[in-house]
């Protein structure tokens, strides 16, 4: 290797380990675009229409207010990342500083909530809640002491314990996996009928129940139980079957 190969080898690894160090960035902008809900003023029902910051701001908040330069810096952000597309309105007499406008890719769609009121938002949301957030700085002294597992040097007790003390945090939860679990689902049974001949089946670890409601509802026959923590099945709605 030449010393220009050396050098832009080098140059490249000091903008890669940079990169990762802000890593944090994306999925911080990703959760303030959730709580702002964006995704849902974006969509608007399926139209999906490319709006500018000012316009998104007037949708996700009726009574006015909010700084549109803020917003535009994370929906930039995140369109290199490939959840915005970005449209560029170079006419006019502002040609050199184009009006911006987004709308979703399929990446940002998975963030819209669908009919049944699920989408990959709190999922969003519960990897980034405050308990999470204050056990990732001491994952090192996991390495250091195995026997001290950051979660409970951060906030006292386990995870599931914590949880099950807070019904704000579990209910999200539930949401968080029903959004990822039912579309996955839903694939599966389009594609496989594995489960036709089955006669009772355990769903371990079944959250709020919808993988056993959809299979139930494709096969009645099966006999199901949802077994999970007795706090996450005592706010399961019941499932006939």
């Amino acid at each position: 290797m030449g010393d220009v190969q050396r050098a832009e080898s080098s140059n490249k690894a000091r903008l890669a380990i940079m990169e990762l160090a802000n890593m944090i960035s994306v999925p911080m902008s990703l959760n303030a675009i959730v709580r702002l809900n964006v995704p849902d003023a974006i969509w608007q029902g399926g139209a999906n229409t490319p709006l500018s910051v000012v316009q998104i701001l007037s949708r996700v908040l009726p009574s006015g207010g909010g700084d549109p330069e803020n917003l535009q810096r994370i929906l930039r952000m995140l369109t290199s990342y490939g959840v915005f597309d970005e449209h560029l309105n170079c006419s006019g007499d502002d040609s050199h500083s184009p009006e911006r406008k987004y709308s979703l890719t399929d990446i940002g769609k998975t963030l819209v909530t669908d009919a049944e009121g699920l989408s990959y938002a709190p999922y969003v949301l519960q990897h980034h809640q405050d308990a999470l957030m204050r056990a990732w700085p001491l994952v090192h002294e996991a390495v250091l002491n195995p026997t001290s597992e950051p979660f409970v040097k951060a906030n006292g007790e386990g995870a599931y314990s914590y949880y099950g003390k807070k019904p704000e945090m579990n209910g999200l939860m539930q949401k968080a996996m029903s959004g990822v679990s039912v579309p996955f689902m839903r694939a599966i049974l389009d594609g496989y009928d594995g489960l036709k001949g089955v006669k009772r089946l355990v769903d371990v670890g079944g959250s709020a129940g919808d993988c056993l409601r959809m299979i139930l509802q494709k096969y009645p026959h099966v006999e199901g139980i949802n077994f999970d923590l007795p706090e996450v099945v005592a706010k399961a709605p019941s499932i006939p079957g």
